[in-house]
């Protein structure tokens, strides 16, 4: 029940975020950069403005349809780069070892041992605000653990009788890797995934606050939350909003994860 109550749930806030984002601009009452007017500054929710107005008079939920573009896409598309180069070493490593092991491995050690936010904020120094700048901090900063899964996968399966039968069949090592190992460690690798991309939606969310992520006047969930510190007395609905819109999606988005890593281990299984 628990499992099953997990998917549900997670699934379902999870389709719900991802629908928000897509259909966002089509969900939004007002443009949410020019439509401001001040006469409505910090309007509290109504019927007309559902979740109120910001210090300009925007319409907050309308910010908040265009923050899940953002949000989103920074949180999917930074962990596909994190899950890709991860795997890559992961599975190289744990097939060829060696030396290329030992290094991945320092590697992997390395970046573990620096807290992924202290480095995003390095590289966002450097290369500045902006999505794209977001996009690459994010994106190289969060691999370590999917690192270490698919190489701990790879060493398990290597050994297997199905990779030593493609050896003979004359299977080149780049082949073996992507046709026999890799697809049997995309179970935890989805899960590790998943759970990632609600971190990396928080980690967005950080930045943004800081700062150092989407330049205003876009919305994003953190930059809302960022603009919304000075008036968390006085006009809360300006922090509430945005701030459950990202409880929401990381919850379920940890929630999903959660309940595909109980399907899709096989102890768990066997457990059950």
């Amino acid at each position: 029940m628990k499992i099953r109550a997990n998917l549900a749930i997670g699934g379902g806030l999870t389709v719900l975020a991802l629908a928000v984002g897509i259909f966002g601009p089509w969900l939004a009452h007002t443009d949410p950069i020019m439509d401001a007017n001040l006469m409505n500054a910090e309007l509290p929710p109504s019927r007309e403005f559902w979740f109120g107005t910001d210090q300009q008079g925007r319409d907050i939920w309308s910010r908040v349809m265009y923050g899940a573009q953002i949000s989103l896409t920074v949180g999917v598309v930074s962990q596909l780069i994190n899950t890709a180069i991860g795997t890559a070493l992961g599975v190289t490593a744990g097939y060829w070892g060696g030396w290329w092991d030992d290094f991945v491995n320092g590697l992997t050690n390395l970046m573990l041992a620096i807290p992924s936010l202290i480095f995003a904020l390095a590289i966002m120094a450097i290369l500045g605000p902006g999505l794209t700048s977001l996009l690459i901090a994010l994106g190289l900063t969060n691999w370590s653990y999917t690192c270490r899964i698919s190489r701990a996968q790879a060493l398990a399966v290597k050994s297997q009788g199905y990779v030593q039968a493609a050896r003979v069949l004359g299977y080149g090592d780049f082949r073996i890797m992507f046709t026999q190992i890799l697809p049997n460690t995309l179970g935890p690798i989805i899960v590790i995934a998943t759970l990632g991309m609600g971190g990396t939606i928080l980690a967005e969310a950080a930045l943004s606050f800081l700062g150092l992520g989407v330049r205003p006047p876009s919305p994003s969930w953190g930059s809302m939350l960022s603009d919304a510190r000075e008036t968390i007395t006085t006009a809360p609905w300006l922090s509430l909003f945005p701030g459950m819109a990202i409880f929401l999606t990381v919850l379920g988005l940890n929630l999903l994860g959660d309940g595909l890593r109980d399907i899709l281990d096989p102890q768990s299984r066997s457990r059950r």
